[in-house]
């Protein structure tokens, strides 16, 4: 069966626990089996790769997942981390909005 989060891919997150605490970020990918989120340029690791036929080795940096409870949606308008509601609107689309100001994220 498929969890729900409160964060889809590409939506602007920001980080409110951790080492990279007040970053903002936009998701990349869905870790569903271990309920995290890979969130562009946060939770940087060092990776040793060793050289292979298709990529020369080196040391690269990448995205380590975090975990979902770590974040937070970023609301443009109110310029700051908020919870999210769900509603329907007159068209009869769910969407999710900010209980902040009231403004739609779902675009």
């Amino acid at each position: 069966m498929e969890k729900h989060y409160h964060v889809k891919k590409n939506d602007l997150v920001m980080v409110t626990n951790g080492k990279d605490k007040g970053k903002t970020g936009k998701v990349l990918r869905i870790v569903q089996k271990k309920d995290r989120l890979i969130v562009e340029k946060i939770n940087m690791i060092k990776k040793h790769v060793k050289p292979s036929q298709k990529a020369k080795g080196g040391i690269m940096e990448r995205e380590n997942p975090i975990h979902v409870s770590n974040v937070m949606i970023y609301c443009e308008k109110c310029s700051k981390p908020v919870r999210v509601g769900k509603k329907v609107l007159e068209d009869g689309k769910k969407v999710r909005y900010c209980k902040k100001c009231d403004e739609v994220i779902d675009k």
